[in-house]
């Protein structure tokens, strides 16, 4: 009921703040000064329908589209003791958490990786890499598990959707204002849309995507340290810390060596402007928040 509530609370907020929006901007009374009306309670409709609407049914499709695109191998019968070991221990946590069993899956990838995705709290999936099995302990997976199953259980998945489809209705309608706009005042198009209107729409909706992303990014980073500190409750503070510790190590070894550095992302202002679209804070401050709960 909370989670249907905010969705509906957050979906009010949007066409309200929008049309407050438009109307403070004089937008409808430059249109009317042109001769042409823009229906605003239309466009309002229409950007929420395919924001929202786009949203979460990738959303409901996520935990396919991640099994087929990993080349996850969900456990349905545990058939070697890792496995077993992999379904006990997200079959504990989940209960301890209140969420119904997810699908536990091992994908193939050298790297040290997991993930959690799903429709809901009682329909998900916790898949892991072959790498992350190879080279962690298993104190340390059981914490990586935990951090998964956190996800899980914060309800992550309906609330980077719900976020990323309030985004996804302001960029649709915002760059359809603007592209009505700039038809209508720039290119005085009496009757129906030039092609200015498109190429304004489509130059708007990449340019507003960009900048939607930053707060998308930021609600993720902020729902990370969230589930570390899920991870920790089911785990341990401890193992915890030291999972995140050799996902750090795995990480340094993977760097740029010395002399290609430069030519990198990673310095500089371009760091700086790297860390608004990054969608996990850096390993060393995940670190030190879990480190200060004690």
């Amino acid at each position: 009921m909370k989670r249907v509530f905010l969705f509906l609370a957050t979906n009010l907020a949007v066409l309200v703040v929008l049309s407050v929006t438009l109307d403070l901007l004089g937008v409808d009374t430059l249109l009317r000064e042109q001769g042409v009306a823009l229906n605003v309670e239309a466009l309002l409709a229409f950007a929420a329908v395919f924001g929202m609407g786009g949203s979460f049914i990738s959303l409901a499709l996520s935990k396919w589209m991640a099994k087929h695109a990993m080349g996850v191998q969900v456990i349905d019968s545990p058939r070697t003791p890792t496995e077993q070991w992999l379904v006990a221990t997200v079959q504990r946590q989940a209960r301890e958490a209140g969420i119904g069993m997810p699908e536990v899956g091992i994908f193939p990838s050298p790297e040290p990786n997991a993930f959690a995705t799903g429709a809901s709290r009682n329909n998900a999936l916790v898949a892991v890499s072959t790498g992350l099995l190879e080279h962690m302990t298993a104190d340390e997976v059981e914490a990586v598990l935990g951090h998964e199953v956190s996800h899980i259980a914060n309800g992550d998945m309906v609330t980077m959707a719900l976020i990323q489809g309030v985004v996804n209705t302001f960029v649709i309608a915002i760059s359809r204002v603007v592209g009505h706009v700039v038809d209508r005042v720039v290119f005085r198009t009496e009757r129906g849309y030039g092609p200015g209107y498109f190429i304004t729409v489509i130059v708007a909706e990449i340019f507003l995507a960009v900048l939607a992303s930053i707060i998308v990014m930021w609600f993720s980073r902020q729902r990370e340290f969230r589930a570390d500190r899920g991870g920790a409750r089911l785990a341990g503070r401890g193992k915890m810390i030291a999972a995140l510790r050799r996902l750090q190590q795995a990480h340094a070894e993977r760097d740029l060596p010395g002399q290609l550095a430069a030519f990198g992302i990673t310095g500089g202002i371009g760091h700086g402007l790297r860390r608004l679209f990054m969608s996990h804070p850096p390993l060393e401050e995940r670190i030190a928040a879990l480190q200060a709960l004690g």
